[in-house]
């Protein structure tokens, strides 16, 4: 089982390739702005490097978000693409599912995981997860202030992390039970293949037409103002 697997979801752009549970390639772009523009190169390439063809390929997974609108949409239409002209089935897992995997075992078994996904002043896309990966609380976006996760910071320590965790010091750092991560977590295709796998083995395949990304809030332009 060849898993071709891809996270656009934020600045960073991630590619990997597994052949059942082994990984056999990984390749990451980080930019200050959003690096999936280079996806289409970066999976060649990465496909490549395992000695396969994309027609090898048995699967396609994506990290369907939260996360960039842009990236998320570029994604989504690159894997489409590819699915309708290998004619290979389409597996998606969310993103901050995806995360918290990064995470899943490393640390004390009664500490949970948030993931969080920049999405602009103090708004983040998260969720949490405990240690074997069962939802805690529901993905969502949400405005932090002192009183966010205040019932679970009161019985049980909260490790935050991801590009949206650093604006939320402020406003959770004075919990004692809240801990935040000082290397930067990004999304990754690596844990998006692994847990593709899962998904696999239980059937949950995606319809390639109908299938969009999980935005999970609405996207909002910017018009320029007329004088």
């Amino acid at each position: 089982m060849l898993i071709l697997s891809l996270d656009t979801s934020t600045r960073s752009c991630s590619v990997a390739v597994h052949q059942n549970d082994q990984l056999l390639a990984c390749y990451a772009l980080f930019t200050d702005k959003s690096s999936s523009g280079m996806l289409t190169t970066l999976i060649q390439n990465t496909v490549e490097h395992t000695g396969f063809q994309l027609s090898d390929i048995d699967v396609i997974a994506l990290a369907k978000g939260p996360g960039s609108y842009t990236g998320l949409r570029i994604a989504t239409s690159t894997v489409k693409g590819l699915c309708f002209a290998l004619d290979k089935p389409l597996v998606a897992i969310n993103t901050l599912h995806a995360m918290a995997a990064q995470l899943s075992g490393s640390l004390p078994t009664d500490y949970l995981l948030c993931p969080m996904i920049d999405a602009r002043r103090m708004e983040v896309f998260c969720g949490v997860f405990d240690q074997n990966l069962n939802i805690v609380q529901d993905t969502q976006a949400l405005v932090i202030d002192e009183n966010s996760f205040l019932e679970l910071l009161t019985t049980q320590k909260i490790i935050f992390f991801g590009d949206g965790a650093d604006k939320c010091k402020a406003a959770l750092g004075n919990s004692p039970n809240a801990v935040f991560i000082e290397t930067q977590i990004y999304p990754s295709a690596k844990t998006v293949g692994e847990l593709a796998l899962k998904a696999i083995d239980s059937q949950q395949f995606e319809d390639i037409e109908t299938f969009e990304p999980f935005y999970l809030k609405d996207f909002v332009g910017t018009t320029p103002r007329v004088k």
